[in-house]
């Protein structure tokens, strides 16, 4: 065949991939926001995605199963989702499109292929949605913001409904507050409408009132005056870090749950997809999301301690800078965090060696910890040194890993990196809050000394863990298929 023949079969080719990506987009959205019903690849989010978006994360996937992933298949695969009559739901298409392949090459019945893998759907009960109220509005609450807007779809889940901050209310504050939401320095501009309602004290975020309520104490607010009830309140403002603290939410009329978007003292600290059956929504009013160290190792260390067994390690966290450092040198109460953030590294203290024991106990007193913040403003850096029960190498290590990034309970929890050249800002905005650095891992020769490097968005993938917890706690959880 002649090079220009060559070049035109090729040039055909994408055209034809291409379209077939424009019409998965379609169904995608069809899907959401006819059935709330979620597609996802191998954790990656497809909801407005564009067509080389999804070209690439189908790129990634066939390196991750090790096995081409088509764009025709997954377009046969979601066609046949469409098709059935399912309740709300979440699917790895993926990692269906993997398993169709796998059980039976010459398979060519997707329809019949989907309805038996997805025949437990609709025996998941229904639920009702969950008004949420975002008691602080800093990065955390407001990338949750973000991601709760974009979400929302038919609002079968959680509802935004309300923003709590302190101090007066007029136009210039809403203004303020809707340019804060609308455009992020890290994490690029939002991808929907954000205007302001100077007459009702609101946001109006992709055509949906969000109220602004001004308070200087949780319990002086009526959440029912805004037909807010039986809300969920995320606490992000850092202020209220104990029980008593945060039972003050409770006091509110319309509060019925309460999760703190930091550690928490004397209630249960979730790491999602790692501890969170321990307690049961039911029974528990107040609950803390953990920190985003803790979220990013915790995972990890599951699968480790579960396959090996860990009998000691340190943990080193290289952290970006946080908004309690200074921009420039001033007085702090910490030593070195007083020295201008942008231009230092400083070494500081982390919890999370030791908060990791409240999600896996059985690693109680085995692990030191430290930390250093960076000059980078958002993107972390968690590296495990770790003394192993069970001897291992290198490619046992990363089986295991991938093993549990491709099936189990912590596929949405840990990414596994095929990436030679990851660095820092390739992480911003993984919804993943362990990023498994499968090119860094370095196992001693005598296979009981590992050292892992673990990357998270500080951020953003903390604020996923975050909305995974609240859906949780809503009781909201839709049926899942990893």
């Amino acid at each position: 065949m002649s090079p220009k023949k060559t070049y035109e079969n090729e040039l055909a080719f994408q055209a034809d991939r291409r379209k077939a990506t424009v019409e998965f987009i379609k169904i995608i959205s069809d899907l959401w926001y006819d059935k709330s019903i979620e597609l996802v690849l191998f954790r990656n989010q497809l909801i407005d995605r564009n067509v080389s978006q999804i070209l690439n994360l189908l790129d990634y996937s066939g390196k991750f199963v090790q096995k081409p992933m088509s764009v025709f298949d997954t377009v046969e695969i979601a066609q046949a989702i469409k098709a059935l009559d399912l309740p709300p739901a979440k699917l790895d298409i993926g990692k269906l499109v993997f398993e169709m392949h796998k059980q039976d090459n010459n398979h060519h019945d997707a329809t019949a292929f989907i309805s038996q893998k997805l025949k437990d759907a609709k025996k998941n009960g229904s639920f009702e949605p969950k008004d949420v109220v975002l008691y602080g509005f800093g990065r955390i609450g407001r990338l949750v913001a973000r991601e709760l807007m974009v979400r929302t779809g038919k609002g079968s889940q959680l509802r935004l409904r309300a923003i709590v901050t302190r101090g007066p209310i007029d136009e210039e504050i809403l203004k303020k507050r809707a340019s804060l939401l609308r455009n992020d320095s890290v994490h690029g501009d939002f991808p929907g409408t954000v205007s302001i309602d100077k007459k009702n004290s609101a946001l109006i975020i992709n055509g949906t009132t969000v109220k602004i309520i001004s308070a200087n104490s949780p319990e002086e607010i009526d959440y029912t005056t805004y037909g807010i009830n039986n809300a969920l309140v995320i606490d992000n403002t850092g202020a209220f870090r104990d029980k008593i603290a945060l039972s003050k939410h409770l006091k509110s009329k319309g509060v019925h749950k309460v999760l703190l978007t930091a550690p928490g003292k004397e209630v249960p600290n979730i790491v999602y997809g790692v501890n969170q059956h321990q307690y049961n929504p039911d029974d528990v009013d107040i609950f803390s999301a953990a920190s985003c160290t803790t979220n990013a190792i915790s995972p990890i260390l599951m699968a480790i301690e579960d396959s090996f067994g860990v009998k000691s390690g340190h943990l080193e966290t290289i952290h970006a800078y946080t908004n309690d450092q200074n921009l420039v040198d001033n007085f702090h109460k910490k030593y070195r965090r007083g020295r201008a953030a942008g231009l230092n590294m400083v070494i500081t203290e982390t919890g999370a060696g030791s908060a990791v024991s409240k999600a896996l106990p059985s690693l109680e007193g085995k692990l030191t910890s430290n930390a250093i913040r960076v000059p980078v403003p958002n993107g972390s850096l968690a590296i495990l040194n770790l003394e192993l029960d069970k001897k291992t190498s290198l490619d046992g290590v990363n089986a295991i890993l991938k093993k549990y990034a491709l099936e189990g309970p912590l596929v949405e929890q840990i990414k596994f990196e095929l990436s030679d050249e990851l660095v820092s800002s390739d992480i911003v905005g993984c919804s993943a809050p362990s990023i498994y650095d499968s090119k860094a891992t370095i196992v001693r020769k005598d296979g009981k000394n590992i050292i892992l490097y673990i990357w998270y968005d500080n951020e953003y993938g903390y604020s996923h863990q975050v909305i995974r917890l609240a859906k949780y706690i809503a009781k909201v959880r839709r049926f899942t298929y990893y």
